[in-house]
């Protein structure tokens, strides 16, 4: 017992110093010479593992940014100081999934136990960016002083306007779209913030609501260690419980992920909400929702994909046969850059702790099915067939009515690559307006995290090209509806859903042309 407490002690001592070293070097500036070796080792990584860098810019001009930034490095840097540097030149590349990452400020474990026992400061809220400006969409826990619609004008004396000009640079989305920055920087403003000026207590405000001007100061709230295990054990209950599966509960947004209603009273119209495609229980969910629809009167189904920024390849890919009648290929073979490429993913990282014995297990038979999938094409290229790629045959269960689907700048990724098959199949009335995620396809998948040693900063490199199955429009845009409806701030604010009113408008103009004016089809 007395050895245990001993190694326990050396342990705890050991974490202490290793924080300790880790922060102390987030504010060590590091040596230009050092941080020039930094930025090339980051592009010979991009050249190495990126099968599209040169998608959206030429290389002469990537070539020329990343001289360009050597030639601004003539004195010692911080990590930070540093990534101000260098993140513009990754977002440079115009891929969304790709971007630099500041290492978070480690914290020790009297650190740790408290912040788990308070809540949340900016992150508490969902917000809306225009322009310059920062105003409150959504205030869940009803915090005084923040109602929705509020404007956030200073933090800690500095102008919203002014930090989201200086964290424009650094965001980014797929080619030339436009629409996915505003919800991007919606959601990351608050971890530049955090980045910039570490974990907070309190923040001092300036805010506008209603014409009036308030000062004052928004502070962590602290909760029990009572109130913090009946938390958990309401989250445990919902996740564990045949909905929460099915459903897909989400703790972090105290919502479920999918979820089908039928909003007009005689069940004619069915209405799919998705805001992740998190693949967890993804089959049974569209199994007994086909069922249900197909079971009901209903003859026109809305699919929601509206700030759904994507996820599992497998999930849409088996939606879509719920939607076709029609045997599909629903993307092409991934392109790589190398068959090595693929052994240098990230496996493990995302991996939970308590399952990495299975996926150690597991590796050696990933290994082996990525190599044998890997083929090289006359043109040199190298195309790897992940089995999503195949033909396949559509569900017994699919829909035969008339779809809508709406979509915003925030359906990225997987959600941009679904409506892209849809259009170009002509199964689908896209509404809305233009997704965050390019029509032709994005760079994601697995990734490599390249760390680059001098600074610490962080690469990951998305190393699969997934392209839907379609005709490919070439314009470096993301997929355009066929109805573009843009809301304003206001009618965000006010949680006017106009695109959805107008679905519901042209089901009732349709149905009405159906069956006729004397009530019959």
């Amino acid at each position: 017992m007395k050895k245990l407490y001993t190694t326990a002690l050396i342990v705890l001592l050991t974490s202490c110093v290793s924080v300790k070293k880790f922060n102390e070097k987030l504010s060590t500036p590091v040596a230009a010479e050092k941080l020039k070796a930094d930025v090339d080792y980051a592009y010979a990584s991009l050249q190495e593992l990126h099968p599209e860098l040169y998608w959206y810019i030429s290389k002469d001009s990537l070539d020329r940014k990343f001289e360009a930034v050597k030639k601004t490095i003539d004195s010692p840097l911080t990590p930070a100081e540093f990534y101000r540097k260098l993140a513009p030149v990754v977002a440079d590349v115009r891929q969304g999934h790709l971007r630099l990452v500041l290492p978070d400020r480690k914290l020790n474990v009297d650190e740790r136990k408290a912040l788990k026992l308070q809540k949340g400061l900016l992150s508490r809220y969902n917000y809306v960016v225009e322009e310059d400006r920062i105003f409150v969409k959504d205030n869940a826990d009803k915090i005084p002083n923040m109602e929705v619609g509020t404007e956030i004008l200073k933090i800690n004396d500095a102008p919203a306007s002014e930090l989201i000009s200086s964290y424009r640079p650094f965001n980014n989305s797929d080619g030339y779209n436009t629409t996915f920055l505003r919800y991007s920087m919606a959601k990351r403003w608050p971890y530049f913030f955090t980045a910039e000026n570490g974990i907070l207590d309190s923040v001092k405000l300036e805010t506008k609501f209603e014409n009036e001007i308030r000062n004052f100061w928004l502070k962590r709230e602290k909760i029990t260690a009572s109130e913090k295990k009946t938390e958990k054990e309401a989250n445990r209950k919902l996740t564990k419980s045949e909905k929460g599966k099915t459903k897909d509960y989400n703790i972090i947004t105290r919502s479920f992920n999918r979820d089908l209603q039928f909003p007009t009273k005689d069940s004619t119209v069915a209405y799919m909400k998705i805001k992740t495609f998190s693949g967890t229980f993804s089959k049974r969910f569209y199994r007994e929702s086909f069922r249900t629809i197909n079971n009901s009167p209903a003859n026109y189904l809305i699919i929601d994909m509206r700030d759904n920024l994507g996820g599992s390849l497998s999930e849409i890919n088996n939606l879509y046969s719920y939607l076709t009648a029609e045997k599909f290929r629903f993307i092409k073979d991934i392109q790589i850059t190398k068959p090595g490429s693929m052994f240098q993913a990230d496996y493990f990282r995302m991996v939970p702790n308590i399952t990495k014995p299975m996926a150690a297990v597991a590796y050696p038979f990933y290994l082996a099915g990525t190599a044998f999938s890997i083929k090289k094409t006359p043109a040199g290229t190298f195309l790897r067939n992940n089995g999503k790629s195949a033909v396949k045959k559509p569900k017994k269960d699919h829909f035969k009515g008339k779809v809508y689907v709406l979509i915003n700048g925030s359906s990225f990724s997987a959600a941009s690559i679904l409506p892209a098959k849809l259009k170009d199949a002509k199964r689908a009335i896209l509404v809305g307006e233009e997704t965050g995620g390019a029509n032709d396809g994005t760079v994601a998948g697995r990734y490599s995290t390249r760390k680059l040693k001098n600074s610490g900063l962080q690469l990951p490199i998305g190393l699969m090209l997934i392209q839907p199955d379609i005709e490919f429009s070439g314009n470096g845009k993301g997929v355009i509806p066929h109805h573009e409806i843009i809301p304003d701030v206001q009618q965000i604010l006010q949680k006017k859903d106009i695109q959805l009113e107008w679905i519901l408008q042209d089901i009732k103009k349709d149905s009405a042309q159906s069956t006729g004016p004397d009530g019959k089809s």
